[in-house]
């Protein structure tokens, strides 16, 4: 974060005064200014003789801190952000998405937790077959060391893109999906 004698150029309010009060609280910079009690520091700065002047500087600092940060909010409101701008993606499996919500997310992380054979890899294949259908990356961290080329291809396979028969668009995307996966895993 930038020292604060850095801002003094910009901002008049924020002088050689306003810092050396800043420095009595251990405050050099915005960082510091935004961890320390703010309510506390007005407290300070109306026992200082130049009391008007330091909270001028204060609600200075304030306001350009408020001027570069997006806006607050509550748990609310970033969840329904989310649900609107953020791109969903199918899991191939409608009853998997409407149980999460939707789909994928992008940039979520996804994992799938249960007991030994209840469909948790079939699962991971499908999901990442369907995501990378839409040209996008999916990386697929296998444990188990189950990954399966062959249940990918008929993942693919099924997809109404490929009842053409276009074998080398097929091919094609397996690759993709397949090199996409062992350049992230390695």
């Amino acid at each position: 974060m930038a020292p604060l004698n850095s801002l003094e150029k910009e901002y008049p309010l924020i002088d050689s005064n306003f810092q050396i009060f800043c420095a009595s609280h251990a405050i050099y910079s915005v960082e510091d200014f935004l961890l320390h009690d703010i309510d506390a520091l007005f407290t300070s700065a109306t026992n200082r003789s130049s009391s008007q002047k330091l909270n001028q500087g204060i609600h200075q600092l304030l306001s350009i801190i408020d001027a570069l940060h997006p806006p607050l909010l509550n748990g609310l409101q970033l969840v329904e952000d989310a649900r609107q701008n953020k791109h969903v993606f199918s899991t191939g499996c409608q009853g998997i998405d409407a149980l999460i919500g939707g789909g994928l997310r992008v940039g979520q992380l996804t994992e799938l937790v249960g007991p030994s054979s209840s469909g948790k890899t079939q699962v991971c294949l499908m999901s990442a077959s369907t995501v990378a259908k839409h040209n996008c990356s999916v990386i697929y961290l296998d444990t188990g060391n189950s990954f399966s080329p062959q249940r990918v291809a008929h993942f693919i396979g099924q997809s109404s893109d490929y009842v053409s028969g276009n074998q080398v668009t097929l091919d094609s995307d397996l690759l993709s999906i397949v090199w996409s996966l062992f350049v992230n895993w390695s």
